[in-house]
């Protein structure tokens, strides 16, 4: 029997999700990731298009007229009239052909865009990685709360277990005479609460689990325990502060900001000429009225075109002034960015030292209720004491119990929010 219930324990361990496999499932399947990675193939799309629009279009035209009275297919000029030769005229004239475009000089609005299509990728780029951090911490996160929730339903267990024992001896003492049945009565009620609970812990335990698995991609088994060991800790907020300006979050907020300057660059553009070039290669097709035959004409041309906008009303001014308001709130935000990881990694650090203190204090008080819940009952046994001591030593040796339990996850969860913040949970 004993070596079944090993090979069972065996098993078990090795079907058990683990965390780090957790997160290289969910970095696969997670549709935050797909959607922000669609997000950053859009961006890059954006930017082709920009490059692309640099070398102008190559179109097939054409078209069909039809005149009340009758139309050259090709210009008069005077060679053609000297020549002696028939003019083929016609009232319905069709065309087809080739024509190119293409901006020789736009202000360097159509640069800008591509330096700001280049930025908006590498943002693309930036928030990937920080919605990566994102999932890691959350799957941490969830993943530490099952794994609380399970061992404080372990001690809840022992708890119960415990009550039951004593109940039974209350009943048998309470047989003979011994206890009051109102004895009784206060044991079974303890049982009573003590199942409510497990069935509430059990409760949770599935709902978070269910949470975990949304946020993976599928539904979650048994998860291995981890290997939390508790030491004093040794953050320092300035030294981790120090290294800001190499994360992700600030660096997006420095992108921002170059952003705005290729913007207003851009919106400055407009105050200077825009010089096109349009070259057709194609000819015209029609019935020569005089023969009744299908005649054709080849016709080219190239040309230049300039527009220069000598006056639009503040059309321009404005645009210039809504793109440097949106610098300066770019500027806002890193500089609010900033204040935030200052603080927030104040909070972590603390946490991480709260819960290393409270973890300790749990433990004194833990072998404290436990050596008193053993003298109160060896006291009641003895009628020395009540029924309602030796419950509350029992109770608060599992209370101490979770406590214990609770700081030592606290202690982790401030571990990792720490690895969050200065994005390290990614590996």
């Amino acid at each position: 029997m004993k070596f079944v219930f090993l090979g069972v324990l065996v098993i078990s361990s090795l079907w058990s999700e683990t965390l780090s496999g957790l997160i290289a499932y969910a970095n696969k399947h997670s549709t935050t990731l797909q959607q922000t990675q669609t997000q950053l193939e859009l961006a890059q799309l954006n930017r082709a298009s920009s490059r692309a629009s640099q070398f102008g279009e190559l179109n097939v035209v054409g078209d069909y007229n039809h005149y009340n009275i009758e139309r050259t297919l090709a210009p008069l000029v005077p060679s053609s009239l000297s020549g002696g030769a028939p003019v083929v005229t016609s009232k319905d004239i069709f065309s087809a052909g080739l024509k190119y475009t293409v901006p020789l000089f736009t202000g360097f609005a159509q640069t800008r865009q591509v330096e700001i299509d280049q930025i908006a990728t590498q943002m693309s780029q930036a928030k990937m990685k920080l919605s990566q951090e994102q999932l890691v911490y959350n799957i941490r996160s969830l993943y530490l709360g099952v794994l609380t929730q399970k061992e404080i339903l372990k001690a809840q267990k022992k708890y119960t277990h415990a009550l039951e024992k004593l109940s039974k001896q209350i009943s048998y003492e309470v047989r003979l005479g011994k206890k009051a049945e109102v004895d009784k009565l206060k044991a079974e009620a303890d049982l009573e609460m003590a199942k409510t609970q497990e069935s509430l812990l059990v409760s949770n335990i599935e709902t978070t689990k269910a949470t975990l698995g949304a946020l993976v991609g599928r539904s979650i088994g048994e998860l291995k325990p981890l290997h939390i060991k508790i030491a004093k800790p040794h953050y320092s907020l300035k030294a981790l502060y120090a290294k800001a300006s190499r994360l992700s979050k600030v660096a997006l907020e420095e992108m921002a900001l170059k952003k705005a300057d290729k913007r207003i660059a851009k919106s400055k553009s407009a105050s200077l000429p825009q010089v096109n070039l349009a070259a057709y290669a194609g000819k015209n097709y029609g019935e020569d009225l005089a023969t009744n035959n299908w005649e054709n004409e080849t016709l080219w041309q190239v040309g230049v075109n300039v527009n220069y906008n000598l006056i639009d009303f503040g059309k321009r001014d404005i645009a210039i002034q809504k793109a440097k308001i949106a610098k300066m709130q770019a500027g806002f935000t890193k500089e609010q960015t900033l204040r935030d990881l200052k603080k927030l990694l104040a909070q972590a650090i603390e946490q991480v030292k709260q819960s290393y203190a409270t973890y300790l204090g749990n433990k004194a008080q833990l072998r404290l209720s436990q050596k008193a819940s053993k003298i109160e009952q060896v006291r009641y046994e003895n009628d020395a004491s009540t029924l309602n001591d030796l419950l509350l030593a029992k109770g608060k040796v599992w209370l101490a119990q979770a406590k214990v339990i609770e700081a030592k996850y606290a202690y982790q969860k401030g571990k990792y929010t720490i690895e969050y913040l200065m994005e390290q949970g990614v590996r």
